[in-house]
């Protein structure tokens, strides 16, 4: 008989440093190519992107007791190509090395390699997916084994890296701030496609099975209902969606360029982290597994 991991707050904190790491090296090479001028925002993605990576794994560890009492356990997880922990190793491994080295070179004041952040930004995409797929290995539980659900936390994870980015910009670097408009006009989609997202990861779970509709009913209606409407919908979705729009496409230009203004986008930014963490938060928590008969 086998049974499935049971996980918590620790791992949900994993897979929203995880993506976010590699969601602010992608805002990073995004500047690279369309404002290259904004070299302090640039150098604050290259600092958030290891770092909090790094804190993630601790925490994995710190969870993974067996691992933590014994790191050398951790080899054992490359010895299946086929699994998606060996593939997340792999990913995490090589977007750390890559990122370290793009901070190192920052630091030191030489130019980073165009493909190098290519080749960075194309291993962080694969992070943001794959915390998505480490949850689909448990079958048991409909909530996460579902094809989406890889999609929304790697849209999750670009959204809530380049809103870390925005908020050093907004908070530290207001000439930058004002110039990165392309970068601000990015970012604007991506709450959106993710509350369609949400939406339809929703609507299929709950129609899956009795697990997956109990799963749904206890974030909309049940007992992380709050959490979920006020804090993720609201918080974490809607109220910046409202902010930047508004700032985007409403506001005159001589405000956009205000301290008042900075520090309203950067209360935008922040609920959009916040609402990335409650999204594996909620996720993690509200998943019921099938009942086995």
């Amino acid at each position: 008989m086998s049974f499935e991991p049971v996980w918590g707050a620790p791992i949900a904190w994993y897979l929203f440093l995880a993506g976010l790491g590699g969601g602010a090296f992608i805002a990073s090479t995004f500047l690279r190519f369309k404002h290259p001028e904004a070299r302090g925002m640039r150098f604050a993605g290259h600092i958030i992107a290891p770092v909090v990576v790094i804190i993630g794994l601790f925490l994995l560890m710190f969870d993974a007791e067996a691992g933590l009492h014994n790191p050398l356990r951790f080899v054992l997880l490359l010895h299946n190509p086929f699994s998606v922990m060996t593939w997340g190793v792999v990913f995490l491994a090589a977007f750390v090395i890559i990122a370290l080295i793009t901070l190192l070179l920052d630091c030191l004041k030489k130019q980073v390699p165009a493909w190098l952040e290519i080749v960075g930004s194309v291993f962080a995409v694969c992070v943001g997916a794959y915390t998505g797929a480490l949850l689909g290995v448990c079958q048991t539980f409909p909530l996460w084994n579902n094809a989406l659900l890889p999609i929304l936390f790697l849209v999750s994870a670009v959204s809530t890296g380049l809103s870390s980015v925005l908020l050093v910009g907004a908070l530290k670097f207001g000439d930058e701030f004002n110039e990165v408009v392309k970068l601000k006009k990015f970012h604007y989609f991506f709450p959106i496609v993710e509350i369609v997202l949400v939406a339809s990861l929703l609507f299929i779970t709950s129609y899956n099975s009795v697990a997956g509709a109990q799963s749904v009913a206890s974030l909309v209606c049940g007992n992380w209902a709050l959490v979920f409407w006020l804090g993720f919908i609201i918080v974490g979705l809607v109220a910046p969606s409202a902010i930047e729009t508004w700032l985007l496409f409403f506001a005159k230009p001589a405000f956009e360029e205000t301290p008042k203004a900075h520090y309203i986008g950067a209360a935008a930014d922040a609920g959009v982290l916040i609402g990335g963490f409650l999204l594996r938060f909620l996720i993690v928590m509200a998943a019921l597994p099938v009942a086995l008969v």
